[in-house]
């Protein structure tokens, strides 16, 4: 649709985290109508004087717009009242692509907010075929969306983890549809499932690898869990700050039982993504992972198995976006071929210009905190790494 975007690096830059502002009708319009009832939909609450999202009276967010910040005039948790008051770039695909060639973007990897990153909502529907059609609406809604410029998007599917064989046939329907990988939980655990290191879930990593479909891991992926204390005056702010600082890391049980647990030594050309957990914690956490392999014998109980930070380099990828400080010796010690660039576009932490912001356009973080590095690294970061992953342009 449009001309390919280039920095003064010539790179075509593939932000791998951003988010769809789901419209009001997504699946009340697409689901049967016996079902319209039960999913989720939006009314005004005049109480909080915004729209919020229902399913079918539980209230699932602050406000249907609250994830469309790029912006916006005040500080979170404040947000939208309406779809109507945000960034029309946060939810109307013209206006998104105009801004993805303004920040000098290419292509966007797409994740979804309502039914959760790692589509947990789905799983809490009472009925089973509801449960199926409210997951199928989400990924045929996204074909749809990304329909105008198809080169320009990756989307990743939702699957229906609570039915293996189901979520199997899924992953299947949606990559003839296009999708280049799926979301999956960190913890299916929360949704009465097997934990995610359980051999319940090999039919999913063989699908993913037949396909070279990556797994994706997004942070929040079994639900936001709140991290923060009832502080006086200013408390909703600083429950906020820290609820969204901790979430940042949250990522690290997905990297420990993913590969502690033996899927990576099963399933060796299966791909898995860190999604929007940042760089600078990694490098720790792999040290003590591998510390503890060896300080608990495990080197010589699976003499065949590699250090756990070897099956990162090999398998894993993360995310990062704001960084400084912990970026050079994070690309240093993690090497680049396993880092991909996100923007979060239009989360709170997104790279979204605004009176409440403190982020700055992608294009110029990407001279000021990248600049130092030789062309072929920033290359791998911004475009060649997710190319591969994602099979895009």
């Amino acid at each position: 649709m449009t001309a390919a975007v280039t920095t003064d690096t010539d790179v075509k830059i593939i932000d791998c985290d951003t988010h769809i502002i789901e419209p009001y009708d997504l699946w009340t319009s697409r689901v049967s109508p016996k079902y319209r009832d039960q999913v989720p939909r939006v009314r005004w609450d005049e109480s909080k004087q915004q729209d919020v999202w229902y399913m079918p009276d539980r209230p699932l967010m602050a406000a249907a717009a609250g994830a469309a910040m790029a912006g916006w005039r005040q500080y979170p948790p404040n947000r939208p009242p309406r779809m109507a008051d945000a960034d029309p770039a946060t939810y109307d695909v013209a206006e998104r692509l105009k801004r993805m060639d303004d920040y000098g973007i290419w292509a966007q990897v797409l994740y979804p907010n309502i039914a959760g990153f790692g589509g947990g909502l789905y799983a809490t529907m009472p009925d089973a075929n509801l449960r199926l059609e409210a997951t199928r609406a989400y990924n045929d809604w996204l074909v749809e969306y990304t329909g105008v410029a198809p080169e320009r998007f990756v989307m990743n599917c939702s699957v229906p983890f609570w039915d293996v064989p189901e979520a199997v046939e899924e992953i299947r329907r949606c990559h003839a549809l296009g999708h280049r990988g799926i979301l999956f939980s960190s913890h299916p655990n929360k949704f009465g499932q097997p934990y995610i290191a359980d051999i319940h879930w090999d039919p999913i990593w063989e699908v993913c690898a037949e396909l070279e479909m990556p797994v994706n891991f997004h942070i929040g992926g079994s639900g936001v869990e709140d991290f923060g204390v009832n502080y006086e005056g200013n408390g909703a702010s600083v429950n906020y700050a820290i609820s969204s600082s901790l979430m940042f890391m949250s990522n690290a049980n997905a990297l420990v039982d993913t590969i502690f647990s033996g899927i990576c030594d099963r399933y060796p050309t299966l791909k898995f993504v860190s999604v929007e957990s940042g760089v600078g914690w990694v490098p720790f956490q792999l040290e003590a992972m591998d510390w503890q392999w060896q300080a608990t014998g495990l080197h010589e109980q699976l003499p065949k198995r590699l250090l756990p930070s070897e099956y990162f380099k090999r398998q894993f990828y993360t995310t990062f976006w704001f960084e400084r400080g912990t970026l050079a010796s994070s690309i240093e010690q993690l090497g680049a071929d396993r880092i991909l660039f996100e923007t979060d576009f239009p989360h709170p932490t997104s790279m979204s210009p605004g009176p409440a912001s403190p982020a700055i356009r992608p294009d110029t973080y990407i001279h000021e905190a990248m600049g130092f590095l030789p062309a072929d690294v920033r290359r791998k970061i911004l475009h060649d790494n997710a190319a591969e992953l994602y099979k895009v342009g």
